[in-house]
């Protein structure tokens, strides 16, 4: 199976894009120190019993009053900045993966009855979503967040706040997936191969799922890849705004906020390299994702 995937116009393509093997080197290294951060990263940044105010605001360790324990510096907390970085990109990566995932879900099956069904269904359930994309996705984020927040108490909040953050992200992307799926279905519904499952007796669900659904991955797998670039940096958009996660499970976006402060007093480093790591995160997962669309496009093999 590997030799198969090896010698497959997917792998030639990819090969022969410098910048896409650039861009998966860079996404793979980024995706590695946030998964491994527990193990290699040097400290344990949310660990209080190992900070030290005596090592707050420390520059990077190849300036003059650097100190090589903290490669990258410390924050006014005295945290390691590298490694609050890794961690802080777990959650990034948790809440981008986790909300593309819900959108591609709740989209797919939107797409799917609404391109199988078809009539006043079909009508009804893309109104929705031309509706929802006349409002800016981080508009119907910071929504969905308040609102939760005015209905659920106070204390419960920051326990919560993870799971509100990837309902909010990926209840404002499903519309990119449902128009793409729905499209797609509309074509393979009056294919030779679903016209035959229906003679047969075959039932819808089971056409849906076992007929049309594998026919229809492809768009979704890079509206997916380049929604995942999207979600991160929605997440950290909200965390910025201190709306996202809680300040006990700080992502890449409060890492940026909490630097943001002491940006202008000489502290510079606090939010650039936690700017610099989400750059080249977002970066490298979209250019992957335009590869992806023009690999599986074609008309341009």
């Amino acid at each position: 199976m590997l030799a198969r995937a090896l010698d497959s116009d997917l792998w030639f393509s990819f090969t022969r894009s410098p910048v896409t093997v650039a861009s998966a080197i860079v996404a793979l290294v980024c995706i590695l120190g946030a998964v491994l951060a527990p193990w290699i990263a040097p400290h344990n940044p949310f660990d209080l019993a190992s900070l030290n105010l005596i090592d707050a605001f420390k520059p990077p360790a190849w300036t003059g009053d650097g100190d090589a324990t903290y490669p990258l510096g410390t924050d006014d907390q005295g945290r390691d900045v590298l490694s609050a970085i890794m961690y802080g990109a777990r959650v990034s990566l948790l809440v981008g993966i986790c909300a593309v995932l819900f959108a591609t879900i709740l989209g797919i099956a939107i797409g799917l009855v609404a391109g199988y069904v078809g009539g006043t269904v079909d009508s009804v359930l893309m109104r929705i979503a031309d509706i929802q994309l006349t409002f800016p996705s981080i508009l119907i984020a910071l929504l969905i967040d308040g609102i939760v927040r005015a209905a659920l108490p106070r204390e419960v909040h920051d326990r919560v706040a993870l799971f509100v953050v990837i309902f909010a992200i990926g209840i404002s992307a499903w519309p990119a997936f449902a128009r793409t799926v729905r499209g797609s279905t509309l074509v393979e519904r009056n294919k030779e191969y679903v016209l035959a499952a229906r003679v047969i007796g075959v039932s819808p669900l089971r056409i849906m799922a076992s007929h049309v659904l594998p026919n229809v991955l492809g768009p979704v797998l890079v509206i997916a890849t380049l929604g995942l670039g999207g979600a991160i940096l929605a997440e950290a958009t909200l965390s910025f705004l201190g709306v996202g996660v809680p300040p006990t499970q700080p992502s890449l976006g409060t890492l940026i906020r909490i630097g943001n402060d002491f940006l202008f007093s000489g502290e510079w480093w606090i939010t650039i390299f936690p700017g610099v790591a989400l750059i080249a995160m977002v970066l490298s997962v979209n250019l992957l994702g335009d590869w992806l669309r023009d690999a599986l496009n074609p008309k341009l093999r």
